[in-house]
């Protein structure tokens, strides 16, 4: 399933049309969404570097975040669309947005208003994952 022409063009308004949908004989790469019809998206704030979050784009997502140039996505546990910022303020303002060579994740350059995580931190990834310690040593 493709997105409408009509959202593409509009992509390519906001951001230009990807360097290698230029060349010549090249097709579209679409978008791949689960068998839950679902998108992983890993949010990158533009400026820094830093992965903020991971969260989900179901088609409809993806569109809007397309159309209003600020990131929406699926909420999985509450099983609804949500605009990032709509309650808290703390919106993100898409830069960039590229799928993987498999068109199965979507990375999504923002520039954000706030804290990404709802705890209030900067980024999601703040927990350190540590192997644990071998009992023979």
């Amino acid at each position: 399933m493709a997105l409408q022409p009509k959202v593409l063009q509009f992509f390519y308004k906001l951001w230009g049309k990807p360097h290698n949908l230029q060349e010549k004989n090249h097709t579209t790469l679409q978008p791949r969404f689960d068998a839950g019809g679902l998108l992983p998206a890993v949010v990158q704030d533009a400026s820094t570097g830093q992965v903020l979050m991971l969260a989900y784009m179901n088609r409809e997502a993806l569109e809007l975040t397309l159309q209003s140039g600020e990131t929406h996505f699926w909420s999985r546990s509450r099983k609804e669309l949500w605009h990032k910022g709509g309650t808290s303020g703390n919106t993100q303002q898409v830069v960039e947005l590229a799928l993987d060579c498999d068109g199965d994740a979507l990375l999504v350059r923002v520039l954000p208003a706030g804290p990404a995580c709802h705890t209030g931190a900067v980024s999601c990834f703040f927990n350190p994952l540590t192997p644990p310690k071998d009992p023979t040593s």
